[in-house]
């Protein structure tokens, strides 16, 4: 891949976290879940591919850069705003197995 296209591979996964971004803000988690999907595979086809025939002009470094840190913003407010959910859908299933535990305990002394 010529250095254009690996510029435009970095600017779709831009475009991908600037989605899953609104996705996270709305509560959107199956669209944050797609969405995430295909940002991996286009970080794989980057990794994969980001090997520079030529080095990059200094105006394609800079926007490479502008790209990076936007991707970089994005994750950080994803983040933000996934973590706090997962947090409590972490305690939502260790409550309901903490009740099934208790239930079957519960069921086990009811019936000896």
């Amino acid at each position: 891949m010529d250095n254009q296209e690996i510029l435009a591979l970095y600017e779709s996964v831009a475009d991908i976290t600037d989605k899953m971004l609104a996705a996270a803000r709305t509560g959107d988690w199956e669209q944050l879940a797609a969405l995430e999907s295909r940002c991996s595979s286009q970080v794989e086809i980057i990794k994969q591919n980001d090997q520079p025939r030529q080095p990059l002009t200094p105006i394609a470094r800079e926007k490479k850069t502008r790209i990076i840190k936007k991707i970089l913003d994005d994750d950080r407010q994803i983040r933000d705003l996934t973590e706090p959910w997962m947090a409590q859908l972490s305690a939502m299933l260790n409550s309901a197995g903490t009740e099934r535990k208790l239930s079957k305990a519960y069921g086990a002394t009811q019936s000896g």
